[in-house]
């Protein structure tokens, strides 16, 4: 097991701050080697385990960021939270390695784990409301591979990852220079290079010309251990309402939309009315989209709000996926008797879920389907939405998760998104690192984390809608599903 959780940690340095993409190959490929030899299934499933551990521990080292915020009360959990995650996660590919090695004959185990594997990463982003953060695919983003995920989504992409993983750690275990061990890697060579000629092909087509359109995001950089202090709270505000007055940067025209990030506004909408006019006054006849937190009664929401140019609302937006133990807490009631409780949430214990998916008109740029912070994680909900929008906003908080790992993968994420519904996405992010991504997943202009000022921008035009937009991960559900079974019956004797 201390072989695979090595390697594991060697396959985690494929994902930000690090991307290289090459030791996620190496590193899985040296695990699922290792799981090949064991004699039992349960022996290969401690052995993915041990994978599992060491790969999400490193991909997932942010984890520990939240609890030094408040260090004191809460930064005895820190090492507890990242274990038991990183442990958590990895029981999923234990236990699709274990019934991998359970269902398939030993010539074709290699692809038995390869699909387990996959389907496993997909019952990862819907379990307790899912997590699927660190899929193998993301390692991609900056090749021309992550366009396949127009097609297959990240998750295929991962997929994909976990076979040529697999199928490098067959070859490996073949006597070299034989039949099978050539014909294996002649399909090695294959997959991969269709993979490589499908996404060079996909990432030279053209877009269609930019829009119209200038949006203008904020990024005040308020460090989370004073973005709620009210001796700091609205030095904040004030530095946002003077980045939208300010004037278009140069060669730009002044903005058709105003973006500021997640919770920028420290109060409850419904007491914001000076705010509101502030900012409407800022904005000289802009609507303004910003972060804010509502009340209904004796539920809060984490929410965007859109005003026009008097300052009044026009719509909001209530984030609907909520972060589990950082906006709400299972079984709240109880835990907050032992001094538990949601770390995001400003308002009452945690926040309530909205209602769902849903598009903004925004007036002049159009059609945008907002997403807040960990909304962005989940392709499903951007299928969920009602209509397709011209573009997808991304407000979040970031400040959370210091500024090594997390921003960085986060952002990804969010151009793995524009890829796969062919949408632009516009992403401010309270400390960075706010972007511009056009529909093919490229950063056409960015602000670096850690930064505060502004972003003027054109808005790009949405792409034709992706095969994956229309399927998501259905047909590789339907595909790892057939496949398995197959084995299955392949490997069961036939009755006389």
């Amino acid at each position: 097991m201390l072989t695979t959780l090595v390697a594991g940690t060697v396959a985690a340095l494929g994902h930000a701050p690090f991307d290289w993409p090459i030791f996620t190959l190496i590193g899985l490929a040296a695990a699922i080697y290792v799981v090949l030899q064991a004699d039992r299934p349960r022996q290969a499933g401690w052995r993915a385990w041990g994978l599992g551990v060491g790969y999400f521990g490193v991909t997932l080292s942010w984890l520990v960021e939240p609890f030094f915020v408040d260090a004191p009360r809460h930064g005895w959990m820190a090492p507890f939270a990242l274990f038991f995650m990183a442990a958590g996660l990895a029981l999923l590919w234990g236990i699709a390695t274990y019934v991998a090695h359970r269902i398939a004959r030993p010539s074709v185990r290699w692809l038995a784990i390869a699909l387990a594997m996959t389907g496993a990463e997909l019952v990862r982003g819907w379990l307790f409301t899912g997590f699927p953060w660190g899929n193998p695919g993301h390692v991609w983003i900056e090749t021309p591979f992550a366009q396949l995920s127009a097609y297959i989504g990240a998750s295929g992409l991962g997929g994909l990852t976990l076979l040529l993983s697999a199928l490098g750690a067959h070859l490996a275990s073949q006597r070299r220079g034989s039949r099978q061990q050539m014909a294996h890697a002649a399909l090695f060579l294959a997959i991969g290079g269709v993979a490589l000629t499908g996404g060079l092909y996909r990432g030279g087509q053209p877009l269609p010309p930019d829009r119209d359109v200038t949006v203008r995001l904020v990024q005040p950089n308020a460090l989370q251990h004073l973005k709620w202090d009210r001796r700091h709270a609205f030095d904040f505000v004030r530095r946002q309402v003077d980045f939208t007055a300010a004037d278009p940067m140069p060669g730009q025209p002044r903005p058709d939309l105003v973006i500021w990030p997640e919770t920028a506004v420290p109060t409850l909408l419904e007491w914001a009315d000076d705010v509101r006019d502030a900012i409407a006054d800022a904005a000289q006849g802009v609507p303004v989209l910003f972060g804010v937190q509502r009340g209904d009664e004796l539920q809060y929401y984490n929410s965007l709000a859109l005003i026009g140019p008097d300052g009044q609302v026009q719509s909001t937006y209530d984030k609907h996926h909520l972060v589990p133990f950082g906006e709400y807490i299972p079984l709240g009631n109880w835990l907050e008797r032992f001094g538990i409780s949601a770390f995001a949430s400003q308002a009452g214990n945690g926040y309530s879920a909205g209602p769902g998916a849903r598009v903004l008109d925004t007036g002049a740029a159009g059609l945008a389907l907002p997403l807040i912070c960990y909304e962005a994680v989940f392709p499903r909900d951007i299928r969920a939405a009602p209509t397709r929008a011209d573009w997808i906003l991304h407000a979040t908080n970031d400040a959370w998760f210091g500024d090594y790992s997390m921003p960085f993968q986060h952002l990804a994420q969010a151009r793995f998104r524009a890829i796969e519904f062919g949408l632009p996405v516009i992403r401010v992010a309270n400390t960075g690192i706010s972007a511009v991504v056009d529909p093919r997943g490229a950063l056409r202009a960015s602000m670096s984390l850690g930064e505060a000022g502004y972003l003027d921008a054109a808005l790009p035009s949405a792409a034709p809608p992706t095969p994956y937009a229309r399927f998501g991960d259905l047909p590789l559900g339907l595909l790892i599903t057939v496949a398995l079974c197959t084995l299955f019956v392949r490997r069961t004797p036939k009755a006389r």
